[in-house]
């Protein structure tokens, strides 16, 4: 009887702990899926959902395509309403992605592509590999840190130097 005991309660730990790997996931997936549906929001005015999935602490970073490095939630928030506020209009989608998830750290690789829009209408092909860091906070996954390449197209059609 004791034997039966063990090895059920080995079954229900297998169960339960793939579950949640699997939960973890999905849930980790989805915060990914929100991050490139709060940028495309973004481009069309909208602050709230990219400043949503940002995690608020003081120790996250932001290295986008113009190159550059953004350190805490003040530096990167601002940001990232300056951007919303130019309504440049576009959209990014990431594609080829890579999921790792961990019990309170996960992170996606991907290659993010789609249409930047500049400020005089012009519209900029992008392509370039990105990496997104979440945080587990509260339950839910919070962007750390998101890296990408540095863009020449941007840099060209924004005519911003990258550093």
């Amino acid at each position: 009887m004791k034997t039966l005991y063990t090895i059920l309660t080995g079954i229900f730990i297998i169960i339960f702990s793939s579950c949640n790997e699997k939960d973890t996931a999905q849930d980790l997936n989805k915060a990914n899926d929100q991050f490139y549906a709060a940028l495309n929001a973004m481009f069309t005015g909208e602050a709230d959902p990219v400043l949503e999935i940002w995690s608020h602490e003081n120790n996250i970073t932001y290295l986008g395509p113009f190159g550059g490095y953004l350190k805490g939630w003040e530096a990167i928030g601002t940001e990232f309403k300056k951007n919303a506020a130019m309504k440049l209009g576009g959209k990014i989608v990431c594609k080829e992605s890579h999921l790792f998830p961990g019990k309170e750290i996960g992170y996606v690789v991907c290659v993010e592509e789609g249409i930047n829009v500049t400020a005089e209408g012009k519209t900029v092909t992008v392509s370039h590999r990105a990496t997104n860091i979440f945080n587990l906070q509260n339950g839910k996954w919070k962007l750390v840190h998101h890296h990408t390449d540095l863009s020449p197209q941007l840099e060209d059609a924004f005519d911003k130097k990258l550093k």
